[in-house]
């Protein structure tokens, strides 16, 4: 196992005053450089010296997010920086860890430490999204053994799923294919139990969750397996046994810690599965497939269009789409519809993503420029639309679309292009063409991976 790496930078402006905001920053407003409290020696610095450490951190975690909202995450150090010149008494709360713990919960949307401080976390993060803005990444080939594929068709990767430590590959055959994302080597291969083929594609992957300790994974035909990360016997379990006849197909699958969701084509009246963590499932019904069924059948034996999508949020909602409608449900209360909204001229259904609190679609009417469509951010709880932008493709061709707290990605045949979420700015495109014939395309924070035939393309923005 080997990999190719070419790295590449911009030139553009990298003073980190602009970026996508997270965790309510959407639709805020913009301004100028954000001016934090003065260290001018009028000032008191007796008070100062006084005041207490809390008040003091609440003072600093203010001024931080109100910097990150009003200008962009990025901005929210130098205000920081700011606040501890004040004085030594304020300087010295820069060394309090719940400070850190709370700020990058509150502008970088996370929870997991993997370094040694929230302090270290913190300056990682905004290193990564940095390096996002300028374009600064380094791009890999994966690869891994195929001998022990049988038929070529399963060289197909069909699916792509992103954690921190992971790059899991779902393939036409129902394999998953892990790759270790520091060492960017293949590291496991999961396979589901066997069962009997309604088709030739239904062992197919149609989606894979991945939390701390397990990796599940879903075929075509409705069967959902675990795995355990760090089992090195790469035995998989079946959670829940899937009946076509009765649910129709699986063609996508998707959750989080709590939930695992799945939709399907196929029968009238039962588009969405929800299960706990325990696969034990708490709901069946929706109608956002019905007039998709025969699409659905034909997914088990050829290679088709996408028929839908589903993708779940940090608020335990998920959205959902056809070629013709978005609908926003609940998880946690029986499915109920939040909203929905219909597009009559349709959108691109591999154009539809989400992060923490909105989702992206691209339309498929064309505007007044030639072979230009529409994508629009829109909030998840309130339908609110955040920014707008135009890209160019043409109608007979597949749009490819994925987004992070703060960028938005499109890929139309083979080039990747990217804008911020907040204003829609055009960014960048990258470097790399990577074919037209892209299949999966999945992007976080620090990663973006794409799989294009038998190829699968990693980029590592990194501090």
């Amino acid at each position: 196992m080997s990999s190719s790496s070419s790295s590449s930078s911009s030139s553009e402006d990298g003073n980190g005053n602009g970026s996508g905001g997270v965790g309510g920053h959407y639709g805020a407003r913009r301004g100028g450089d954000f001016e934090g409290p003065s260290s001018s020696r009028q000032r008191r610095r007796a008070v100062n010296e006084v005041w207490p450490e809390p008040f003091v951190e609440a003072l600093a975690t203010q001024v931080a997010i109100e910097a990150s909202r009003s200008v962009g995450r990025l901005a929210a150090a130098a205000a920081l920086a700011n606040v501890f010149q004040v004085c030594s008494t304020w300087r010295a709360v820069s060394r309090s860890d719940l400070l850190w713990h709370r700020l990058t919960r509150r502008i970088w949307g996370r929870t997991n430490l993997l370094h040694a401080t929230w302090r270290d976390e913190y300056i990682y993060r905004h290193r990564t999204a940095q390096n996002f803005r300028t374009r600064r990444y380094t791009h890999f080939n994966l690869y891994f053994d195929p001998s022990d594929v049988d038929n070529p068709d399963g060289l197909t990767c069909r699916c792509l799923t992103l954690s921190d430590l992971y790059l899991a590959c779902g393939f036409a055959d129902g394999a998953v294919r892990l790759f270790d994302l520091t060492t960017r080597l293949h590291v496991r291969t999961f396979r589901p139990q066997h069962s009997d083929r309604l088709g030739q594609f239904s062992r197919a992957v149609s989606g894979i969750i991945i939390t701390d300790s397990q990796l599940i994974f879903a075929t075509l035909d409705g069967d959902i397996h675990v795995a355990v990360m760090d089992d090195v016997a790469n035995e998989t379990r079946t959670a829940h046994f899937g009946s076509v006849m009765d649910d129709g197909v699986l063609i996508d699958f998707t959750g989080c810690s709590r939930y695992w969701v799945g939709l399907y084509a196929g029968l009238a009246g039962r588009a969405f599965h929800i299960w706990d963590r325990q696969a034990e499932e708490v709901f069946v019904g929706g109608d956002l497939t019905d007039h998709n069924t025969v699409m659905g059948w034909r997914m088990l034996t050829e290679f088709t269009e996408f028929v839908g999508r589903v993708r779940v949020t940090s608020h335990e909602s998920a959205v959902a789409c056809t070629s013709s409608r978005v609908i926003i449900f609940d998880l946690r209360n029986q499915g109920m519809v939040l909203g929905e909204r219909g597009y009559r001229r349709g959108i691109y259904v591999t154009s539809v993503d989400v992060n923490a609190e909105a989702y992206i679609v691209v339309e498929n009417r064309e505007l007044e420029n030639q072979n230009r469509r529409l994508a629009i951010v829109r909030r998840v709880d309130t339908f609110e639309e955040v920014c707008r932008f135009s890209l160019r493709a043409d109608r007979n061709v597949n749009v490819m679309g994925c987004m992070n707290q703060g960028y938005a990605l499109m890929c139309v045949e083979g080039v990747i292009r990217v804008w911020e979420v907040e204003g829609g700015e055009y960014m960048y495109s990258f470097r790399e063409r990577i074919g037209e014939e892209v299949i999966a395309f999945v992007g976080d924070d620090r990663h973006v991976a794409a799989s294009c035939g038998t190829n699968i393309h990693l980029w590592d923005f990194g501090a």
